[in-house]
């Protein structure tokens, strides 16, 4: 069942709408009872439709509550009443005892992001009067391990990646435009997705940003480095490959019918990163690499937090901890052991 729902879960990244998708043909249990889980996930994705819920969340939202949904109905629960407390704990169980096909347990930031929908599904269920009492009210989630990136590129790195594209051809040519611009602005690939030719505003080098994570449209700066390229690549590429020309999109698939979606841009970016050596990470890799690296230069963390699109500097701070150059500066000119020059052996030397 599990390897079913992840299945699902790809083909709404490829663009498809899982609730229009369990509408057209997958019902579960009595679809039809107004008090059935699967008629109420669907009510309450309308609901949030309603009220301007962003694309993404509802995706989430119904991927999670979906295969619940599923795992409910193998054990003969097909209403919103029959959950309990005991049966969500169940159901926390066994994802903490799922096993993915190699082997691995699912981490606990997984096990969360499948539980914290059922909370605010069941809580909206609660308040609209649909059940008597909310069974996931006090549900304890696992706790978050607070884990570092696990690859920081260095500038060298960077700069390597960037090399790898043949600037003889015009996917070369496109595909260094948006690396450069992933580096320059550490924006999200969803983000990048959505940018049309208008964003970029070459005479106040700035990219405005529509409708980002959490329906916020921001201004951030773009370098002069790639602003030149984005502009090679709108003047000399975009018009060869572009077919449809109500396509606005700024990154265009190489077919030219429509623009890049963030699936896309994966498939865009990973080879290089590859290439390079570097076996792990797709595009957030150059936004943990612009946030570093700015810090490391001597740029505040509320800048950073801007740049990013944060909306806690909580969220930011994390790149303290990963930018360690002023620390072992300090460390190098203050720590006792460090101060041995005149006493190194002179084997040392």
């Amino acid at each position: 069942m599990f390897i079913k729902q992840q299945k699902i879960g790809t083909d709404v990244q490829r663009g498809g709408y899982l609730l229009q998708r369990i509408q057209r043909g997958q019902p579960v249990g009595p679809a039809t009872h107004p008090k059935s889980l699967y008629a109420l996930l669907l009510r309450f994705v309308k609901w949030r439709q309603e009220r301007n819920w962003s694309e993404t969340t509802l995706k989430v939202q119904t991927h999670h509550s979906y295969r619940f949904i599923c795992w409910a109905a193998e054990r003969g629960l097909h209403y919103a009443a029959e959950v309990t407390r005991p049966v969500l704990e169940s159901w926390q169980r066994w994802l903490y005892q799922y096993r993915k096909s190699n082997g691995e347990p699912l981490t606990s930031r997984t096990q969360r992001t499948a539980l914290q929908p059922l909370q605010v599904w069941f809580s909206w269920m609660a308040k609209q009067g649909l059940i008597l009492a909310n069974p996931a009210a006090d549900l304890e989630l696992p706790r978050l391990e607070k884990r570092l990136p696990r690859t920081i590129l260095s500038v060298e790195q960077v700069e390597e990646v960037l090399n790898l594209c043949d600037l003889t051809t015009p996917q070369g040519i496109r595909d260094r435009a948006l690396l450069e611009l992933l580096w320059s602005t550490g924006i999200r690939r969803g983000e990048v997705a959505v940018l049309d030719i208008y964003s970029a505003d070459f005479g106040r080098q700035i990219l405005t940003i529509e409708q980002g994570k959490g329906k916020q449209d921001r201004v951030i700066p773009v370098g002069e480095r790639a602003l030149w390229w984005l502009e090679r690549y709108i003047l000399d590429v975009r018009p060869q490959i572009l077919v449809s020309p109500e396509c606005k999109a700024l990154f265009l698939a190489m077919d030219g019918v429509a623009g890049l979606t963030a699936h896309g841009i994966i498939g865009a970016v990973v080879p290089y990163l590859r290439a390079a050596g570097i076996d792990k990470g797709s595009c957030h890799l150059f936004r943990h690499a612009m946030a570093t690296q700015m810090l490391e230069n001597g740029a505040e963390l509320r800048w950073i937090q801007v740049m990013l699109g944060h909306r806690s500097v909580e969220s930011t701070q994390i790149y303290t901890q990963v930018s360690i150059r002023a620390l072992q500066a300090v460390h190098a000119s203050t720590h006792p052991a460090e101060q041995w020059d005149s006493e190194k052996p002179d084997n040392m030397e």
